[in-house]
């Protein structure tokens, strides 16, 4: 056990706003703030687990280089009970082309990872094993990824019980908690969300307003020859100027995600709490990596003159371009 304090650095969950945690992570770095324990929930666990497997460069790099239509050749649709996308060959593909360490006790930094039980609502908190399993588990959007089975568990998102998972680091007894909250702000959204869709009905034409995940996934599974709106359409036998259904999932998750991250963090706030201006981006704009990536930097950066404090540690070493 190092003779300095240690910390534990927690990454939420919230899609693509989970490039910010490239940018918190390397903050710390720069400024030298050492991290011993990582706890991750859904994209929180994908960045945390390539970091502590020393790659997180690697990363960044395949992000930068990423455009929408990119990120939607990493989903495998179905249309299946369980949920409109697999995703377990694809997530396989873009955790190893970053690293090869397959198992928990390959990584640098002790990671634990945060799913949900599908059959009892429980956190389940898994640390040991495959990372690829954890993985796919705590990123099972419920509707939208079909559940991952971990051992005798059906598996699916963290995010629906502990987004930000503070008393997972706390209880590994790390000395600071460090706690990167990416949903905070995002429900504003709705009321613009509800003015686009009232503007594509006085135009009359009720398909000029989709949600952005049903016409990314419409326009690339077209080139596949699948025609993923026209299956949605005969499944729901809806009128198209309602809400689809990729749209009230993932605003529903939204909804819920911010309210439990408010009331989990009033309960067992962490010592420090980042909360980057995301609020304007849509859960699937994978492809804006670049401004993310820089709020989580900023974010972290309005916070470390406090970091330095509780770990006592000398002036800024910041030294960024």
């Amino acid at each position: 056990m190092p003779s300095r304090k240690t910390v534990g650095l927690v990454l939420g969950s919230g899609s693509s706003r989970g490039w910010a945690h490239i940018g918190v992570i390397e903050a710390l770095e720069e400024e030298n703030v050492p991290i011993d324990y990582i706890a991750g929930c859904s994209i929180g666990s994908y960045v945390g687990a390539i970091y502590a497997s020393g790659s997180l460069q690697s990363l960044k790099e395949f992000v930068l280089r990423m455009d929408g239509k990119k990120v939607f050749s990493y989903f495998d649709i179905v249309f299946p009970r369980a949920g409109f996308l697999n995703g377990t060959k694809r997530l396989k593909e873009l955790y190893s082309m970053h690293t090869d360490a397959a198992d928990f006790s390959d990584l640098k930094i002790l990671l634990m990872v945060v799913a949900t039980d599908l059959t009892t609502g429980k956190k389940v908190v898994l640390k040991s094993g495959s990372i690829l399993h954890a993985l796919r588990a705590t990123m099972s959007i419920p509707g939208l990824f079909a559940p991952v089975k971990v051992k005798d568990l059906w598996l699916v998102d963290g995010g629906l019980v502990d987004p930000v998972p503070v008393g997972v680091a706390r209880a590994l007894e790390a000395d600071v908690v460090i706690a990167v909250d990416l949903n905070s702000g995002i429900v504003s959204r709705k009321k613009q969300t509800r003015q686009a869709r009232q503007a594509a009905k006085k135009t009359g034409d009720p398909q000029a307003y989709k949600s952005e995940l049903f016409q990314k996934l419409s326009d690339y599974y077209e080139t596949a020859g699948i025609n993923f709106a026209g299956k949605i359409s005969e499944m729901l036998g809806r009128e198209s100027s309602t809400p689809d259904i990729i749209e009230t999932v993932m605003t529903s998750i939204n909804i819920m995600q911010e309210r439990i991250t408010r009331i989990n963090l009033a309960v067992e706030p962490p010592d420090i709490l980042i909360q980057p201006h995301l609020g304007q981006l849509k859960m699937m704009d994978f492809d804006q990596v670049e401004p993310v990536i820089e709020e989580g930097y900023i974010g972290m950066q309005e916070k470390m003159e406090d970091i330095r404090a509780l770990l006592e540690m000398p002036g800024s070493q910041k030294n960024r371009p």
